[in-house]
């Protein structure tokens, strides 16, 4: 093993030693710690585009969550690490992750629905990216729901969740639908001064001019 190479690894043998040794004296306060600093990094390796290292991060936190029984953390990483997944172009395993995610969100006894509209709307975006489109489309139908319900919902969510779903309508041969969609966004996106989303739904309704909507079987 070369001098460089052995300065490169023992860094994380320490790292791996220092945290094997922590485990023995974790109270739930360390845990609790301990999953915040994961996440924190985690997130901080995404941003600075390092997915296998935000991954890494992720897993050791959902592991930690779990293991705590910390669901709201739980349901953090688990997202979190949803999101690298995709980063890598592993869309399944993603959606694998958004489900539990999804499901621990409808158990949460503080009825966090916009939480759920989240995940519900980006599990929806990855069955879109899977061709598994009456999934999707149950999944954004469910979160343009709770976003319209709720009083509190972000008009920027409520526009980020139309966009996917008249994309998925084209794609699905609703026309009509997308046309709906793509002028309920646009003029969201207005109100916000979003001019990419402005200009993208401007483009898809006179990409959308001349068809017609594929007849109901």
């Amino acid at each position: 093993m070369s001098a460089l190479f052995a300065k490169v690894r023992s860094p994380r043998r320490k790292k791996v030693k220092y945290r094997r040794r922590m485990q023995s004296h974790e109270t739930p306060q360390t845990m609790d710690n301990l999953i915040e600093e994961l996440i924190a990094r985690a997130a901080q390796h995404r941003r600075e585009r390092k997915p296998a290292d935000a991954a890494h991060e992720w897993a050791e936190a959902v592991e930690r969550s779990r293991q705590q029984g910390d669901i709201p953390n739980l349901i953090r990483s688990l997202r979190g690490a949803a999101e690298t997944e995709r980063d890598l172009g592993r869309n399944r395993e993603a959606g694998d992750l958004y489900e539990e995610a999804v499901s621990l969100c409808r158990k949460q006894n503080n009825n966090n629905a916009l939480l759920l509209a989240h995940t519900v709307r980006h599990l929806g975006d990855i069955r879109r990216h899977i061709g598994q489109h009456e999934v999707a489309q149950s999944c954004y139908q469910e979160a343009l729901g709770i976003y319209r319900r709720e009083p509190v919902a972000n008009p920027l969510d409520v526009a980020n969740a139309l966009r996917p779903f008249a994309i998925l309508k084209e794609k699905m041969g609703d026309f009509e639908g997308a046309r709906a969609f793509w002028r309920e966004a646009r003029e969201l996106y207005e109100s916000l001064a979003i001019h990419a989303g402005v200009a993208e739904a401007s483009q898809a309704l006179a990409r959308l001019g001349g068809y017609e909507s594929k007849p109901s079987s």
